[in-house]
């Protein structure tokens, strides 16, 4: 994932890394538009001026796709940012990217079912938590026949190395996340945005998230609204004695200072002396984590999350869960 933009050529750096790295062979349009917006220091300044967590590439592009903007070719899309400007950068205030993608249990399932049955998970950043219902969803990693309730939306991922697939969906008895804006999946505004974050070409994730979001809306998670490392610990409290409480996360703590990404692996190491058996099931870019990242050997793919348990490095992930490579 890309961190944060920052000022002047880090900007503009950041959208070109975007698009070369993360949008290149998965969408062609916002590699056009994220090169587009590189290039051009007129649309740069606008962004500059926003606060630096409100200049990210997923969230212009959201903003721009829930306002019904164009996102085909760049002059006319540069053309309704620039024309609509106040519009654009008051959905870019209010707010932030919660991509839900649901296909990312996929690349969790393989650790979630080798654990101690019954699990009790707990999301941090967990947007409108439907990534708290592997057990719901239906699976397929590569070639393998399909396995998960015939009636959970189909999850297709791709496998390299010695992925341990299992045969069957985790037993869940507890779920709950932690989210500074929680989503509401009853709320029609809330699921709009979640589509709004859909890369254009990904038409078959919107049909998935709207069968995820039916599962959630049946059986509603225990979302609480607030600082991950602040809600912690009384949400923890919440979980039942004789689950096996897994602590996940994909793409947030990017979003940390370093001084916060510290502070919760901190409160990870304390929970697991507290509670015998806590997982701390990581899935982010490479350098988010400072254990994680000593671990990793050289030549990280591009463009891939690190799955790891505990500290330790397992997997390399794709964004959406279309694919894991197992280490």
């Amino acid at each position: 994932m890309i961190g944060i933009p920052s000022d002047g050529e880090a900007l503009a750096q950041t959208y070109r890394a975007f698009a070369l790295r993360e949008a290149a062979g998965r969408s062609p349009s916002y590699e056009r538009l994220c090169l587009g917006v590189a290039a051009d220091p007129e649309l740069l300044a606008l962004l500059g001026a926003l606060p630096l967590p409100k200049r990210q590439p997923n969230l212009l592009l959201g903003a721009v796709r829930l306002l019904g903007g164009p996102v085909a070719d760049y002059p006319a899309f540069r053309q309704f940012v620039t024309g609509h400007w106040a519009a654009v950068s008051a959905q870019m205030l209010a707010r932030s990217t919660q991509t839900n993608e649901a296909g990312r249990c996929a690349t969790l399932l393989p650790v979630l079912a080798a654990l101690p049955q019954p699990l009790a998970l707990l999301e941090v950043g967990a947007s409108a938590g439907l990534c708290l219902y592997p057990d719901r969803y239906r699976y397929a990693y590569g070639e393998r026949a399909p396995f998960g309730p015939e009636d959970g939306p189909l999850l297709e991922c791709t496998v390299d190395g010695p992925v341990p697939v299992p045969a069957a969906v985790p037993q869940v008895v507890w779920r709950g996340g932690i989210d500074l804006n929680p989503l509401d999946v009853t709320d029609p505004g809330d699921v709009r945005w979640l589509e709004s974050l859909i890369w254009p070409e990904h038409t078959e994730r919107v049909g998935r998230l709207h069968a995820a979001a039916a599962i959630a809306a049946a059986a509603p998670p225990v979302l609480v609204r607030g600082d991950l490392n602040e809600a912690l610990p009384a949400l923890v409290a919440q979980v039942p004695a004789e689950a096996t409480l897994v602590v996940f996360h994909t793409a947030v703590l990017a979003y940390l200072d370093t001084a916060g990404v510290d502070r919760f692996a901190a409160q990870m190491a304390a929970l697991a002396r507290q509670r015998p058996g806590t997982v701390w099931l990581s899935n982010e870019a490479a350098h988010v984590v400072p254990q994680v990242a000593r671990q990793l050997p050289d030549g990280v793919p591009p463009g891939r999350f690190v799955l790891a348990v505990d500290g330790r490095p397992v997997a390399f992930t794709m964004g959406h869960g279309q694919g894991v490579e197992w280490l």
